[in-house]
């Protein structure tokens, strides 16, 4: 699960400032590596392992020129994991194309061998993107364009969705051309266009991962765009749009738990009121236990509108007793499971009074391997808690992603095969409660009735594409066991 940035601006603008404070509002989708690629006659790209503050300087601002550009920030679910796999990448035939994802591609190796072995077009990183640049080129040269137009763009994304399978939201610039964007035709990974016209009446698109950014950068008349659609923007800031395929949309239901920021929209869905949502339906499942606790306390950041509003409906007290330091990465994120044990305990600390001889009520956005979640228990216990109840507030994860997020190995699920009883002892809670699956729908289909299907397949092991076999989840979880 990764973050991009795509923007066209009127003759005269510098774009790159717009791009890193883009970056800065989406950090919170990767914190492994950052890029980005402008240009303004030619291309311009810097890429490099880090934060996005500590990937672009002065030195770079001043190369990055152009009213054209992209950019990205990576989060690694496969591969080495090297400034090689960064976005974004580019090709020098036809025209010139630069492109970032988010997603994952889960025919890579097949596409791959026919890259090298037919195509003669060389593979230099395991980052699939390279599979959907280098296919979107092949199919973009196969029309001997001269002139290019939108139904160009559109007949080379309908060839990518003929050839790439999996989970893939695109943005990228062809040279001299314009900006151009693509959403997988099960519409997996959110993608969003805005707009704004300057005072003299020019037009600047930004194509994002997230709304918070378009709200950030001052763009408005914002639409998402849709399962297997395509969208060409000119050089003049006109708007191409068209939906290829009519596959059923289904966006990921965990980028509402846990990966999207609270203040953004997805497919016209709150974050923020799905999470309200959510906690709002644990109060009933938390009843049901005849448990009782004196107070819930959430886990920072992605749960605490869930637990404020679990809170409120149980009529129970609430405080922030853990404390987070913002300097410390999202651990869900981080890329091995030995970064994540030994940042938790620098991450969090406790607020001692709010624990103290009382029976506490943890609430969290989700349980994946277990281990966050058993040094919180440990922390709130050694701060003086006489009962330690946890509440997530997604359903147990069971199935492996192999659309992108880093779940990949079905052995790391603590809920695998463990009863939430079994779960409990595991992390050394006195009671575990999960949300269901069906609430979770719910929560985010009242914002939008119109989402009829949705991607759940780590909660269902339902995998919306279809296509989906265990020689791929085999090997999936062969490459995440390689060590980074």
């Amino acid at each position: 699960m990764c973050g991009f940035i795509g923007i066209l601006a009127p003759p005269g603008t510098e774009i790159f400032p717009q791009l890193y404070a883009g970056l800065l509002a989406i950090q919170h989708r990767g914190q492994d590596a950052a890029g980005a690629l402008t240009w303004n006659g030619r291309f311009h790209l810097h890429k490099a392992r880090g934060l996005v503050r500590d990937v672009f300087g002065e030195a770079e601002a001043a190369r990055l020129r152009g009213t054209m550009g992209i950019a990205h920030v990576r989060y690694p679910t496969v591969g080495a994991g090297g400034v090689e796999d960064s976005q974004p990448f580019s090709i020098a035939y036809p025209f010139g194309i630069g492109m970032a994802h988010n997603g994952n591609v889960t025919n890579f190796d097949e596409i791959k061998r026919h890259l090298e072995g037919e195509s003669h077009w060389h593979v230099n990183s395991s980052c699939d993107l390279e599979g959907i640049l280098n296919i979107f080129g092949d199919e973009l040269a196969q029309q001997q364009v001269g002139r290019l137009r939108a139904e160009h763009v559109f007949k080379a994304v309908e060839g990518v969705f003929r050839r790439v399978k999996g989970a893939y939201s695109v943005v990228g610039l062809i040279a001299g051309e314009g900006l151009y964007a693509f959403r997988d035709p099960y519409g997996i990974k959110p993608i969003i266009m805005g707009q704004r016209v300057d005072e003299k009446g020019r037009r600047s698109v930004c194509i994002a991962s997230e709304s918070v950014l378009l709200d950030i950068l001052d763009f408005h008349s914002s639409t998402d765009i849709q399962a297997g659609e395509a969208v060409f923007v000119d050089l003049a800031g006109d708007v191409h749009r068209k939906v290829l395929t009519d596959k059923p949309h289904s966006p990921c239901l965990f980028e509402w738990v846990y990966f999207a920021r609270p203040d953004s929209f997805l497919d016209r869905v709150s974050v923020y009121k799905t999470r309200l949502r959510l906690g709002e339906s644990m109060a009933e499942i938390w009843k049901a236990t005849g448990w009782h606790a004196d107070v819930i306390i959430p886990v920072p950041e992605s749960a605490v509108t869930s637990a404020m509003a679990l809170a409120r409906t149980l009529d129970m007290k609430y405080r922030e007793g853990l404390v987070k330091n913002r300097y410390i990465g999202r651990t869900f994120i981080m890329a091995s499971n030995r970064q994540r044990q030994s940042s938790i305990r620098n991450k969090l600390n406790t607020i001692q009074l709010e624990f103290e001889g009382k029976d506490v009520l943890l609430v969290d956005d989700s349980i994946v391997r277990g281990n966050t979640s058993r040094q919180i228990v440990e922390l709130a216990r050694r701060a003086g808690a006489r009962k330690v109840y946890f509440a997530s507030v997604s359903p147990p994860l069971r199935h492996p992603c192999i659309y992108g997020i880093d779940m990949s190995t079905k052995n790391e699920f603590i809920a695998k095969d463990r009863s939430p009883e079994e779960i409990a002892t595991e992390i050394g809670a006195d009671g575990v409660v999960y949300q269901t699956l069906e609430n979770l729908v719910s929560a985010v289909r009242e914002g939008n009735p119109e989402i009829t299907t949705t991607c759940n397949a780590c909660f269902s092991g339902l995998y919306p594409t279809g296509d989906v076999t265990e020689e791929q989840l085999a090997r999936i979880e062969a490459e995440r066991l390689v060590p980074r």
